[in-house]
């Protein structure tokens, strides 16, 4: 039976009723496709919360759908692809939530998991995309549930035949494995490098690295005091990352203060919630600002941002013409003798430098950070890669 045609129906289908997402793994729990536009965080969070190993221990000795619940409220539902009896693929579909979720809420779910590192960079990126995460009634997503076996097996089943797990443990939650604290010293420097290049577009560049999570977490009985807490670290991080970066030591001390102060004020975790992002937000755009090239003219600094914020589409000197209302020989000619670089070499020293970030900072394959940079082949990238900075994609990753 191909079911690729069905699945394909099923998510048109469920779109209709709202942000609901489909993803499908494979029978060892790589993510193979998915429909979610936050897809790098989320299914990182599948996997932190557990909900990816529960599914595939549930999934290769059972034939029937699984719901899988977390302490944050967030809910996946899982139908099997069987082959021979074998699991070939689990396909998922949420998460969505049965109910509104408050901050509150997210930092006792967050604070159950005892020993998951959940750092205020992850943490940000959570509150973030849980805005995007629908409300939908239990018995709706059940019935998204039976429709999916449906579309994998041709099995019709009743609601009573979904298995909804209850949340783990909290003996067995205290158990998790510590993260590679490699890898979280990699993500959080390059959150950080962010700042110090005044890079705009980091929402993107970091979507990937923000799933890894971890860090220091700071843990107190008082949620409030906590988040304070976490966030007076970070923006003490920030602020020294763009004095790095060139903004003066007076307006970065200034800025850090006031949003410190601020922080301390508030009342409440909902007060606290948009000081992270519009803090770091704020911080990059100063930086860039004061990176920006005063012997630059303005149309050559426009074509040099958009580079900068579209690197995961292929540049070309005709686009960037238009933008400025240039022709494109004149363009390319005045690109190369302000920045010494024509629009190509600027464009691929650029992309460079972003997959130097998602090398070290993320899980990525060389294919997919190829890919996610509009390189046509991954042999193309590592060539060009190499040329640039000596090595090869992964013996950069490695060192």
């Amino acid at each position: 039976m191909d079911v690729i045609p069905n699945m394909l129906l099923f998510s048109e289908l469920i779109q209709c009723g709202g942000n609901v997402y489909t993803w499908c793994y494979d029978a060892d729990g790589t993510l193979l496709k998915s429909n979610c536009p936050d897809e790098a965080f989320l299914s990182g969070a599948f996997d932190l919360f557990g909900c990816k190993r529960r599914m595939l221990e549930y999934g290769r000795e059972h034939t029937t759908p699984v719901g899988l619940g977390t302490a944050l409220g967030m809910i996946w539902a899982a139908a099997f692809e069987k082959e021979d009896g074998a699991l070939k693929r689990a396909w998922v579909i949420g998460p969505v939530f049965y109910q509104d979720v408050s901050l509150r809420g997210i930092e006792q779910g967050l604070q159950y998991y005892g020993r998951l590192e959940t750092s205020i960079a992850w943490t940000m990126q959570l509150y973030e995309v849980i805005k995007k995460v629908p409300v939908l009634q239990s018995t709706i997503l059940n019935r998204y549930t039976l429709m999916l076996h449906y579309c994998l097996t041709g099995e019709h089943l009743t609601i009573s035949d979904i298995n909804n797990q209850p949340l783990p443990e909290v003996a067995n939650a205290a158990q998790a494995p510590d993260h590679d604290r490699h890898k979280v010293y990699m993500a959080e420097r390059a959150m950080l490098q962010m700042v110090r290049t005044g890079d705009l577009n980091y929402k993107q560049a970091l979507s990937a690295s923000f799933g890894i999570s971890a860090g220091v977490p700071v843990h107190s009985d008082d949620a409030l005091r906590q988040s304070k807490t976490s966030i007076i670290v970070f923006i003490s991080l920030v602020c020294r990352a763009a004095i790095e970066g060139g903004l003066s030591p007076e307006e970065a001390y200034a800025l850090g203060d006031d949003y410190i102060q601020t922080t301390e004020s508030a009342k409440t975790l909902d007060d606290l919630n948009p000081l992270p992002m519009m803090m770091y937000d704020d911080f990059i755009r100063r930086v860039h600002k004061c990176r920006t090239n005063p012997k630059l003219s303005m149309q050559v600094q426009k074509c040099v941002d958009y580079i900068e914020m579209h690197l995961e589409e292929k540049i070309r000197a005709a686009d960037l013409a238009t933008l400025v209302g240039y022709t494109e020989y004149y363009l390319t000619h005045k690109f190369k003798e302000e920045t010494g670089l024509s629009v190509t070499d600027y464009a691929k020293f650029a992309k460079i430098e972003r997959a130097k970030v998602l090398l070290k900072s993320t899980d990525m394959t060389v294919q997919d950070i190829a890919a996610s940079l509009a390189f046509n082949t991954r042999n193309y990238f590592s060539r060009i890669f190499q040329e640039v900075t000596g090595q090869t994609p992964m013996e950069y990753r490695e060192d």
